[in-house]
């Protein structure tokens, strides 16, 4: 292998770098968890649930921790984000994949309910990158994924709070790459479309309807979890040097349409 091929390789490479995933427990979280650890990454995965984050240290081969954590628990954060550097130092990439859909119409909705949802969608991959920015700033190098939705540009029933959080992701994204970037920080999102989740377990168990949506892509079918494989590293290796402030939409085209 010449010089050439090996500079090739190496920019999808994320061996090396350590990184954290919120929501590591279940679904895209868990799954984006695994591709990083697999790829060579020391991993630190965090959610509520210990059993579940045992189970997923368990299935990897490598350095993968965990922090079992509430981040609705909004005085925790800074403490979380030290314990989160213990493992293996600051990390180098982030991945904020944890999040929150109440599905409770506009009408009824409270500010309980409102603030729950934008506290843990929004702020929490803001605030959680904030603590660990002067450590990236130091490196040069950081990268930060947030996940978007397909409510990040659609309004969907019974989502009012949940859109609200998913759109601010995507401007949140864009002024997070316009403070940090200069940096050697890129900042950008990942928006799933329809993908068999905690989240999206009511469509997935209502066949006709995970079809109807299945027809809504110019693909033809609902994502599988590989799918995320090839976007995630691209967004945390040195081959998105150039690429910051943007939403990949991960949905088959169902945005384009």
């Amino acid at each position: 292998m010449d010089n050439r091929e090996q500079s090739l390789k190496k920019l999808f490479d994320v061996t090396d770098k350590v990184a954290c995933v919120t929501g590591a427990s279940s679904g895209l979280g868990r799954h984006a968890a695994n591709v990083l650890a697999q790829s060579g990454a020391s991993v630190v995965g965090i959610a509520r649930r210990q059993d579940a984050l045992q189970d997923w240290q368990r299935e990897n081969i490598g350095k993968v921790a965990f922090e079992a954590h509430d981040l609705g628990d909004e005085t925790q954060l800074e403490k979380l984000a030290n314990k989160v550097a213990e493992h293996y130092g600051p990390p180098d990439i982030l991945v904020h994949a944890a999040g929150l859909n109440n599905r409770v119409h506009a009408d009824n909705i409270n500010q309980s309910e409102w603030q729950q949802t934008l506290w843990l969608n929004l702020s929490v991959p803001f605030f959680l990158s904030q603590h660990f920015i002067p450590y990236m700033k130091a490196k040069n190098w950081g990268r930060i994924v947030n996940f978007a939705s397909l409510q990040t540009f659609r309004a969907f029933p019974n989502g009012i709070s949940y859109g609200a959080s998913k759109g601010g992701i995507g401007q949140m994204t864009r002024a997070m790459a316009e403070a940090w970037s200069s940096s050697g920080i890129n900042i950008n999102a990942i928006g799933p479309g329809f993908f068999p989740t905690e989240l999206t377990e009511q469509v997935f168990n209502d066949p006709e309807r995970a079809e109807r949506n299945a027809k809504l892509t110019c693909i033809g079918r609902n994502g599988r979890y590989e799918d995320l494989n090839g976007p995630l590293l691209f967004l945390c290796s040195e081959a998105s040097v150039y690429v910051t402030g943007q939403i990949i939409m991960l949905d088959g085209g169902f945005t384009a349409k």
